[in-house]
């Protein structure tokens, strides 16, 4: 247990190493909405960097984020005028309290099987407000983006103390489907060894995705296929999708 949470602590830790704060991408896109909210609840938080920015930039209102790793939420806590809460969407009751939710960092694609997203969509629409929104992106399936999760294409960076550290994935084949398992190996010259982790994904396509989020009784409002507003396309990285309640 102890070399368990000793490893998700450094994994943890690692995270925005890999995943930087990028003012002209996601972190760009987002900032703005949590910034023009009153109250607003970040699925999936991860190390809490996005309400961390939004308290720095004179958010006055209610932030809340919301994660299932504890090694991720300790580095959140560094900041103690947020609200954190360990758990998922299935642990928690939230009435018509958030003006704004959120999933960034391709949170909402952890959501495998049809019954945990109806559930978890189900779970967003109770926790909006009348005319809350809810902000999130998942990859677009059509550009084939996990082609690319190959280990020639590592990912070199340091960390706090400037020690190198490389990332490499790989993909699980055959794919099949619109669900993709990949696993992350990190490694560093002052490890004793690797560390590893292993996800699973979902690629929903936009009518598909448009039909779980009717079903749930949410509207699409606006809807882009990259961080800069263009519009979605085959060809588009990304499918960001901005929904309200029905």
């Amino acid at each position: 247990m102890v070399d368990r949470l000793f490893a998700e602590a450094r994994l943890a830790s690692l995270y925005d190493v890999f995943n930087p704060w990028e003012p002209r991408g996601d972190s760009g896109f987002y900032l703005p909405l949590v910034m023009s909210a009153r109250s607003v609840l970040d699925v999936g938080c991860g190390t809490g960097t996005l309400l961390h920015r939004a308290r720095d930039a004179g958010h006055t209102g209610r932030l809340c984020g919301l994660d299932p790793a504890p090694g991720m939420l300790d580095q959140a806590r560094r900041r103690s005028d947020i609200e954190w809460v360990l758990g998922d969407l299935g642990s928690v009751t939230w009435s018509q309290e958030f003006d704004l939710i959120v999933m960034m960092g391709h949170a909402f694609q952890v959501f495998v099987q049809d019954g945990e997203l109806r559930a978890a969509l189900a779970a967003i629409r109770t926790a909006l407000t009348k005319t809350g929104r809810f902000a999130f992106e998942t990859r677009n399936p059509l550009a084939r983006g996990w082609e690319h999760w190959t280990p020639d294409h590592p990912v070199d960076a340091r960390d706090a103390t400037g020690t190198p550290v490389r990332q490499v994935p790989e993909v699980e084949t055959p794919v099949e489907g619109d669900v993709v398992s990949f696993t992350l190996t990190f490694t560093s010259p002052a490890w004793d060894g690797p560390q590893r982790s292993r996800s699973t994904l979902r690629f929903l396509d936009a009518d598909s995705l448009a039909v779980f989020l009717a079903e749930a009784g949410l509207v699409v409002d606006e809807q882009f296929g990259d961080w800069d507003r263009r519009p979605l396309t085959d060809l588009s990285p990304e499918i960001i999708t901005v929904a309200r309640r029905r």
